[in-house]
């Protein structure tokens, strides 16, 4: 899995309780259509996994970046794990059933205070947090993705699919 930030998914990601072999996340710091080639340059140059994830966010970027980068890693058989508009966006829909159109400016407040404690961007603690209410969660992002008919993701915010991703992993969980 490669992901747009450098520490905040990746230390999420890094957490799952899975084996070692079933998860190898690089946080690269490149965004939307890049990110993507970079998925795509380590899929062929290590044809090692089953499946290649790309986790990043709407942010500011033009839509036509976050709608090439969609269509790019579709048609090269990568997964995407895209939020509108940042990853937290994921970390709220474990509260609530969150579908307010929000800035990503505005998250941090939001969770510090859903988790009634100062949100740390880049915590290696978030897993351990929120595990408890990521079935709620599933569900949450499940219930927003079905507002969106037909689904528009660079225009629906909120919006994420990190679920999927999320839901691939805790196949592998150990017991």
């Amino acid at each position: 899995m490669v992901c747009e930030g450098t520490k905040t998914e990746p230390n999420y990601f890094k957490s799952f309780p899975v084996p070692k072999d079933v998860i190898d996340v690089e946080g690269v710091g490149k965004n939307t259509i890049s990110l993507v080639k970079k998925a795509l340059r380590i899929k062929q140059e290590d044809g090692d996994y089953d499946r290649v994830w790309c986790v990043f966010d709407r942010d500011s970027f033009p839509v036509k970046n976050f709608e090439e980068a969609i269509k790019y890693a579709k048609k090269n058989d990568i997964q995407v794990a895209y939020s509108n508009q940042a990853f937290e966006v994921w970390y709220l829909l474990h509260f609530d059933d969150y579908h307010i159109p929000t800035c990503r400016t505005d998250y941090e407040e939001a969770l510090t205070k859903k988790l009634n404690k100062d949100y740390e961007k880049n915590s290696k603690e978030m897993y351990e947090i929120l595990v408890s209410r990521q079935p709620q969660a599933i569900q949450n992002a499940e219930k927003l993705l079905e507002e969106y008919n037909p689904p528009n993701p660079p225009k629906d915010n909120p919006s994420t699919t990190v679920h999927l991703l999320v839901k691939e992993l805790n196949k592998f969980i150990r017991k």
